[in-house]
């Protein structure tokens, strides 16, 4: 991938999928695109283990696991009270692609959605958005995780802008 803008050589992702030939394909395709630091586990439970050593840059993980899934791996490493990096950027690959399951996932806490299959051109360019587009997280009781707006598209009408930097600069 010679286009590439990003240098991935030192960038430490961890990869999360039950299914052994996913994560050779995986690692195949993160070091086709210039990743030289992955760690590999097909549980949950170590990723989460791993998380205590490994400290990766970027997190992707499969949904359809066992007995802990995608989803609730992310809850935990968002809100779990052990998570040693809550704001890791995490990426969901998953061969579902119903809304309702991306909405989920995103209501989840991560950053990308990724859908199977994938190439490398999809997955580079999932990085590359986590590279780019670092969002500010938000803190809620419901919510924790990457503001879910990707633009900034102002308060629906006839409603007043909440945050305070706005509204300084609409009095100029």
């Amino acid at each position: 991938m010679a286009d590439t803008k990003h240098k991935l050589d030192d960038v430490k992702i961890l990869v999360v999928d039950d299914n052994k030939n996913m994560l050779e394909l995986m690692g195949t395709i993160l070091y086709a695109i210039g990743v030289r630091n992955v760690f590999e586990t097909t549980e949950a439970a170590q990723g989460l283990r791993e998380l205590q050593h490994f400290k990766p840059d970027i997190i992707i993980t499969d949904w359809h696991m066992e007995p802990m899934n995608g989803v609730e791996f992310v809850k935990r490493v968002r809100r779990g009270k052990k998570s040693p990096n809550p704001y890791v950027p995490i990426i969901m690959l998953t061969g579902y692609t119903e809304m309702a399951l991306v909405v989920e996932a995103r209501d989840a806490g991560i950053n990308e959605f990724l859908v199977k299959p994938i190439s490398p051109k999809s997955l580079y360019a999932r990085i590359a958005a986590i590279l780019d587009g670092v969002r500010p997280f938000i803190r809620s009781e419901a919510y924790f995780g990457p503001c879910r707006r990707r633009k900034d598209i102002g308060p629906p009408k006839g409603v007043e802008e909440r945050r305070e930097d706005v509204r300084s600069r609409a009095s100029f």
